[in-house]
C-alpha cells in the first residue's frame, strides 16, 4: 500500500522529505509511564519513612533527656496539704533540686522533700531546723539550737508540742550523725520531727528551688539565713 503523505510545498519534488500521516495511533511507552509512577510511589514511601524515623529519633532523644533530668537533676512535686503554710500552699507545684546535696551538706532553713519515715511511697516537704550533732529543744513555743533561740520569721504560730510527740517540752535532744531535724512552717498542723524524730539524711530527695505554679507565684524559693 502506498504511503500517504503531505508535501511541505507543492513545488518540491515528491522525493523530498515528507510529513507522513500515520493510519494508526501512536504507541504509548507504557514501560516509561509505569516506571515514573513507580518512582513517585517509592519516593513518597521513602519520604514518609524518613519523616517517621526522624520523629521517633526526636522523641527518643527528648525522653532520654527527660529521664536523665528527672532521675539526677530536678523533679517536679505537688504540694499536698497545709503543713508548710504560709510559705507553701496546697496544690502548688515546685521543682526539687536533686543534685546540690551530692556535693554539699544540707543547710538550716532549706526546704526539703524527703521520704516519709512511716511510708516511703509518700514524699514530705518540711524545713531543716537542726543539723547533725546539734542540741535542740522546744520551750515556751520557741525552738532552741545549742541553747540559742532560733529566729523563725516565717512562722505565724508558736511551736507547740503534743503529749504523743517524741520531743518533750524543755527537753534537749542531740541530733545523731547523718540525721536532720525537720519541722513544718505551719506548726499547729504539721506532722514532723516533733512526732517521728530526726530523719535519715539518705531519705532526702532534694531541696525545693523553684515554685512554678500558680504562675503569679512563679519564682525561686526564698532562702532563709539565721
Amino acid at each position: 500500500m502506498e504511503d500517504s503523505h503531505v508535501y511541505i510545498d507543492s513545488k518540491i519534488n515528491q522525493k523530498e522529505p515528507a510529513v507522513y500521516i500515520s493510519s494508526s495511533k501512536p504507541v504509548q511507552n507504557t514501560e516509561d509511564s509505569h516506571s515514573k509512577g513507580g518512582n513517585f510511589l517509592t519516593t513518597g514511601i521513602h519520604t514518609v519513612v524518613t519523616f517517621f524515623l526522624d520523629f521517633i529519633e526526636t522523641i527518643v532523644v527528648a525522653l532520654s533527656i527527660f529521664v536523665v533530668v528527672y532521675l539526677f537533676l530536678v523533679q517536679p512535686h505537688e504540694v499536698k496539704g497545709t503543713s508548710m503554710e504560709p510559705s507553701f500552699h496546697n496544690n502548688e507545684y515546685i521543682l526539687t533540686d536533686k543534685i546540690t546535696y551530692r556535693f554539699q551538706e544540707p543547710k538550716r532553713g532549706d526546704v526539703v522533700i524527703f521520704k516519709s519515715p512511716g511510708n516511703p511511697d509518700v514524699d514530705y516537704i518540711k524545713r531543716i531546723i537542726g543539723l547533725p550533732g546539734e542540741r535542740v529543744k522546744v520551750e515556751g513555743g520557741y525552738v532552741y539550737i545549742n541553747e540559742n533561740k532560733l529566729p523563725e520569721v516565717y512562722l505565724k504560730d508558736l511551736t507547740a508540742l503534743s503529749p504523743g510527740d517524741t520531743m518533750k517540752e524543755g527537753q534537749e535532744i542531740t541530733i545523731p550523725p547523718n540525721q536532720l531535724l525537720v519541722l513544718g512552717d505551719n506548726r499547729p498542723h504539721s506532722s514532723d520531727s516533733r512526732a517521728f524524730g530526726p530523719i535519715d539524711r539518705n531519705s532526702v530527695i532534694g531541696r525545693a528551688i523553684v515554685r512554678y505554679w500558680p504562675l503569679p507565684e512563679f519564682g525561686l524559693v526564698p532562702q532563709v539565713t539565721y
